[in-house]
């Protein structure tokens, strides 16, 4: 949630005009509103007043009246005021809002912290204004959560800052803090992801509709249509723009306003499903390279790479909206007619493109020292720190040192904060030219060798960046094989790919209709009305009493996963990836060395008892979408195997693949029922569940208590062992190949098919 201060720009002779501004805090009891005004107001130079109810009585609670008039009050002495409330819906904040005017700003700082953070801090808080603290604030926090109703610039606001954790509230303090009198901030709504916004210009309308992320930091000018959606007002902030300070708006060659919006917004279409590295530019911040030269080159290598090759995208990042080799890069790029969706430019931090700008990259470009150590400062001690020690390990693996002019790839770690928050697998270090005398290697100022090297820097970069892609293209070609050949002649004109297909618009609507009509029919009337219908149901295999299983009452703790498949924004600390159709996450428990749950993100689909022939595509992708992580796991342990598949049974609510690595190497592991889920008939493969939806229509399950409580027995060489310390021991050593029938169908997925051997 990287934010700059945009400063007006006034006219020659004359002063800049004020505006105060209002902020609206919105947040839970705890949650740390009157916290953050006191942090701003002790250190900015801005006037601030805060309006709290608790103490507008004189010391003591007041009215919601009282604070509107202090409010009030205070911006007519021209002051700007905090509005320390809970606010957390649209009722409590309407009169509030409408303190705005053409001379005042009125802001949102949504204080979205988890309720359990904020039901510790009331419990555990003294001397609290409002007196709400001890046992009593634990229900109150929980009943006011309930109300919660996040805000919309379309209510009325100018900007809002949605912050989910501290370290967001910490940016946004900063933010708030630095602000000067004559200070604005940039409109628009930043830090919330918003997958899902609608870029609604009218020369759009023969696009589909695409995932356009709102670029937090970028300041771009977002607003909200009538029906609450995010859409950009200002469509030259987006993409292969050209930064309004940059001279080439005057020229000719510059394509108009709603064009480069296009452009735009076809260049971020599906950003999962392309191969797509971030880099920095090399050089030209500690090693002083000139910029003018250093842009050239970027333009001449980044032309040079994207002709060469298709599926792939390249991003500039910088920091600043207002950077300069941005500025020239975009404006050089344009005559070149590079295609912006090979080619994109980014304002934002590159270790969190993904987590605060919805831009997904796989690989990231570190501005390296020839040590390949951590430290100094700007990119280079960015994304060590980001990805912590598990990169300076892997790094110290490929290489000690790094001559200027070239590249080391490394593959980053699942451990690394990178790979689970950022989905980042790979980071290429790179070291360019320096012409900084007080940095070692100086070539002071010699251009031509500067140049030279530059280029080799660039070119080293992207051809590192190529190979990464060819290798997973290989990996994803072979480990599909054997799948892809079992199910060709049931695909239904879809096409199996590992890294994200999913269905097309109309085969989604179609599915989504269906799962529409049974979760109606599912949830309609009682169980006396359910049973009059049981005459269509045997004529329907689709419906949701299948060979004789019912329904199951789900607890409240069962409901996790379906939570998070509805809702994944609620959860991105656990969400490692979501689309329209699935969401990601590791296993809470998980019961080998590599664990993760595939949930897919339909109503009705509670389980594989729910499942018939129209989810078959949501399935095949689910299978893909486990492909592609094992393929990620597999860059960093070849020796990994993985099976996927249900469970017969779930013992959580919403339908979720299992994608488990064959070691079973883990403290969660404990008894014959966590074992024998995974190892008996009970657990039901994925390629087998696909081939039989496929073929009948439904699935066969093996709902037998009793193949949960069967004797351990090795999944290898099916030795049987009295306990689960004993068997943990013997599948630790035990270098049995696996049963005949794992290794027929592509029921095994491993890195050593890609080599054409067997297990």
């Amino acid at each position: 949630m990287k934010m700059e201060v945009d400063r007006e720009a006034a006219s020659e002779g004359q002063e800049k005009q004020r505006k105060d501004i209002v902020v609206i805090l919105v947040g839970a009891p705890g949650s740390g509103k009157s916290t953050f005004c006191d942090h701003v107001m002790r250190v900015a130079t801005r006037p601030w007043v805060r309006v709290c109810q608790d103490t507008i009585g004189n010391g003591k609670s007041g009215t919601k009246t009282q604070c509107l008039m202090s409010a009030a009050s205070a911006l007519k002495d021209g002051k700007s005021v905090f509005i320390d409330r809970c606010n957390l819906d649209q009722e409590q904040r309407v009169d509030f809002v409408k303190l705005g005017g053409p001379l005042v700003d009125v802001h949102a700082v949504v204080l979205d912290l988890p309720a359990k953070l904020c039901i510790s801090r009331s419990v555990k808080r003294t001397g609290h204004e409002g007196n709400l603290q001890g046992g009593k604030a634990a229900a109150v926090v929980n009943r006011m959560l309930q109300k919660k109703e996040l805000p919309k610039l379309s209510e009325g606001f100018s900007r809002i800052t949605f912050c989910q954790n501290v370290s967001d509230v910490q940016v946004a303090i900063s933010t708030y803090s630095a602000l000067g009198p004559l200070d604005t901030l940039p409109s628009g709504s930043f830090g919330q992801k918003n997958q899902n916004a609608k870029i609604q210009l009218g020369i759009m309308k023969f696009l589909k509709k695409v995932d356009a992320p709102v670029y937090a930091g970028s300041g771009a000018n977002i607003s909200q249509n009538s029906t609450g959606d995010q859409i950009d007002k200002d469509p030259c902030n987006r993409g292969l723009e050209i930064d309004s300070s940059s001279s080439v708006n005057a020229g000719k060659d510059v394509m108009d306003c709603e064009d480069r919006a296009v452009a735009s917004v076809v260049g971020s279409a599906s950003l999962d499903n392309v191969p797509t590295l971030a880099f920095p530019s090399i050089s030209t911040a500690d090693f002083q390279f000139n910029l003018e030269k250093a842009s050239d080159i970027i333009v001449e290598k980044v032309e040079e790479f994207v002709n060469r090759f298709g599926n792939v995208r390249l991003v500039l990042v910088d920091l600043s909206h207002g950077s300069k080799i941005l500025s020239l890069v975009r404006a050089k790029a344009v005559p070149k007619n590079i295609d912006s969706s090979k080619f994109l430019t980014f304002v934002g931090d590159i270790t969190r493109l993904y987590s605060e700008g919805g831009l997904r990259c796989n690989v990231i470009a570190n501005a390296a020292n020839w040590r390949l150590k951590p430290g100094g400062g700007g990119v280079n001690a960015a994304v060590f720190s980001a990805a912590g020690p598990a990169l300076e390990i892997a790094t110290k693996e490929q290489a000690q040192s790094l001559i200027p002019g070239k590249a080391v790839v490394v593959p980053l770690p699942s451990t690394s904060p990178l790979f689970s928050r950022e989905g980042v697998t790979h980071v290429i270090h790179v070291l360019g030219p320096n012409m900084n005398p007080q940095r070692p290697n100086c070539l002071s100022n010699d251009y031509i060798k500067g140049c030279k090297v530059l280029r080799e820097a660039y070119s080293s970069l992207f051809e590192g960046f190529a190979s990464i892609v060819r290798s997973q293209e290989k990996l994803s070609k072979k480990s599909t094989e054997k799948l892809g050949s079992r199910l060709l002649e049931s695909q239904d004109n879809f096409e199996i790919n590992p890294v994200n297909q999913y269905p097309n618009t109309d085969q989604k609507m179609k599915r989504e209709d269906f799962s529409e009509s049974r979760r109606n029919k599912k949830y309609k009337g009682s169980q006396d009305e359910l049973a009059t219908d049981s005459k269509d149901e045997k004529n329907n295999p689709c419906e949701d009493k299948i060979n004789g299983n019912t329904s199951k009452a789900w607890g409240s703790w069962a409901q996790s996963l379906y939570h998070v498949a509805m809702h994944p924004q609620r959860h991105k600390n656990d969400v490692i990836e979501d689309s329209e159709d699935v969401v990601v996450l590791n296993d809470l428990y998980p019961k080998a060395q590599r664990h993760l749950l595939v949930l897919a993100r339909s109503e009705g689909l509670d389980s594989l008892a729910n499942v018939c022939k129209e989810d078959l595509q949501l399935l095949r992708t689910m299978h893909a979408v486990g492909l592609k992580w094992a393929e990620k796991f597999f860059c960093e342990d070849e020796s990994l195997v993985f099976r996927f598949g249900y469970h017969s049974v779930p013992s959580m609510r919403q339908l979720h693949l299992h994608v488990i690595s064959q070691d079973f190497n883990s403290k969660h592991l404990k008894n014959k029922k966590h074992w024998n889920s995974f190892n008996s008939a009970f657990f039901r493969d994925s390629v087998d569940v696909i081939e039989e939806i496929s073929k009948r229509g439904k699935v066969t399950l093996k709902d037998d208590d009793s193949l949960l409580s069967m004797e351990l027995r090795c999944h290898r060489c099916r030795s049987a062992h009295p306990n689960i310390p004993r068997l943990k021991s013997h599948i630790s050593n035990c270098q049995a190949p696996f049963p005949a029938f794992l290794l027929q169908n592509g029921r095994l997925v491993h890195a050593a098919s890609k080599d054409g051997t067997d297990l």
